[in-house]
């Protein structure tokens, strides 16, 4: 098999699904559908019966995703999520064609892979982010994949419109900066910090 070039890899999907990134919206927000799932499935964390629903959109090449992952969610997660006390929703936002790539990888893998697939991007971002080609088939090698499976991955269309498609209907929702998060239905406009967070949350919880 002819190994492919880092453009035909990483580019070529953002190519034929039409990205356009960077676009605002220039209509009035409505947030009517912010939380239906997308049509192929949500990535969630935590019980569906919580009180408060947390949603983020994020790009998996974004440093402000990586440091808001690493100083803020860890901590979420053993609190809040790990609790049963709060829904965390993910959704993508690539900004980059990396991150679709990114993405693209986490939704071949198996479902319970997903989640360990966006902390090893959000964890090790400066390192594969630096070729991210060789960076994406080293991450996928050790999630499982073979030569063939990532190759095949990165040239699926249909995975790559799903992810796109999420992040047009996000647009429609107001967000243009990354990581952006809503909670409870609400667009969140605090700090990143967990103190924040907690701040918010509980006020929630009652």
């Amino acid at each position: 098999m002819n190994k492919l070039n880092k453009r035909e890899v990483i580019f070529g999907s953002a190519a034929l699904a039409g990205l356009a990134l960077g676009a605002a919206p220039s209509f009035a927000v409505d947030l009517t559908g912010l939380n239906d799932a997308p049509a192929f499935g949500e990535m969630t964390l935590g019980p569906d019966t919580a009180k408060v629903t947390v949603i983020e959109y994020a790009s998996a090449t974004c440093p402000h995703c990586a440091a808001f992952y690493n100083d803020t969610f860890i901590t979420l997660k053993k609190e809040y999520i790990d609790t049963g006390k709060i829904r965390f929703v993910f959704r993508e936002f690539p900004h980059q064609d990396a991150a679709l790539a990114a993405f693209m990888l986490a939704r071949c893998a198996p479902k319970e892979k997903y989640f360990p697939l966006i902390d090893v991007f959000f964890t090790t971002q400066p390192e594969w982010t630096q070729d991210p080609l060789a960076g994406l088939n080293k991450i996928a090698q050790q999630a499982g994949f073979t030569k063939e499976s990532f190759e095949a991955c990165m040239k699926n269309e249909a995975i790559a419109k799903d992810i796109l498609a999420v992040r047009t209907k996000a647009e429609g929702f107001g967000v243009t900066g990354i990581p952006t998060f809503f909670v409870n239905g609400e667009r969140y406009e605090g700090e990143n910090t967990i103190e924040a967070f907690r701040a918010k949350i509980d006020s929630l919880l009652g």
